[in-house]
């Protein structure tokens, strides 16, 4: 094995002061939601599974697409609204009788939510170069002055999951998605006569912060010198198989009050 050079850290000193080009954060919040009774959208032959079924539980969900839409607030400089739709997929086993094996249907759903966020102000328009305007006769990206609103989020904990009869459902169903979403069900047409809907209660978490382009002046010590070689082990498979410790976490779950100190250290 070659010799690799072992570099301190604590030797580094500042060689001067760099300016960069970044995305700054100016404001963020953190969101907790529960959202109550969302009515599943189907598909083709996702609603007659539904139709059919005695007995639906939901599998799993998922975030498959956000909407973003970022406005001025009037009257409030430098505040932004921040209109966010959430496009979530499930997936459900319904069940057309007792003791059957469960027959699987894709459904989907949505969720709006605003909040206003500040995010400093910038009259400059901005132009960058990049590989597809570069293919253009005349090179343009204009970008908006408005600032960039970012959205992270967890797929959701599903929470309760109903099957009612239409008739008895005070929630439409939603009838607007993205087309990326419309693309991948192939069959998007929507039974008109159904008989059963299906409602379900998800909790969100999600944090939304609002970036803005700046230039930053930061301490530079020196560049990124990579400190660990790079293991290309072409050793057979059980041999590296050997080498990995068993999970026994995984056989073993943890107690109760071990769970309750771990929680309590960290206070």
């Amino acid at each position: 094995m070659p010799d690799v050079p072992i570099i301190d850290n604590s030797e580094r000193r500042i060689n001067e002061t760099v300016c960069i080009d970044t995305k700054r954060i100016f404001d963020s919040c953190v969101s907790k939601d529960c959202l109550e009774d969302l009515r599943i959208t189907f598909f083709g032959n996702s609603q007659r599974l539904v139709d059919d079924a005695i007995t639906v539980k939901t599998r799993d969900a998922s975030v498959v697409a956000v909407s973003i839409d970022v406005d001025d607030v009037p009257f409030n400089r430098g505040y932004y609204s921040v209109d966010i739709t959430f496009y979530f997929k499930l997936r459900f086993d319904t069940y057309s009788s007792p003791c059957t094996t469960p027959q699987v249907a894709v459904g989907y759903t949505s969720f709006n939510k605003k909040c206003i966020l500040y995010g400093s102000e910038g009259n400059v328009k901005i132009f960058t170069s990049d590989a597809s305007t570069d293919n253009l006769d005349c090179p343009e990206a204009p970008q908006y002055t408005n600032p960039n609103a970012k959205v992270q989020c967890v797929d959701p904990v599903v929470l309760e999951t109903n099957i009612v009869d239409v008739c008895d459902c005070p929630y439409p169903y939603v009838t607007s998605f993205p087309q990326s979403i419309l693309n991948s069900v192939g069959d998007a047409s929507i039974l008109a006569n159904s008989s059963k809907a299906v409602l379900v209660t998800l909790g969100l978490f999600s944090i939304v912060q609002m970036e803005r382009d700046c230039q930053i002046l930061i301490p530079a010590y020196d560049y990124c010198i990579p400190e660990r070689e790079c293991e290309c082990s072409t050793q057979d498979p059980c041999s590296t198989f050997r080498d990995i410790e068993f999970p026994v976490d995984e056989f073993f779950p943890v107690e109760r009050e071990e769970a309750n100190n771990c929680c309590n250290n960290n206070e």
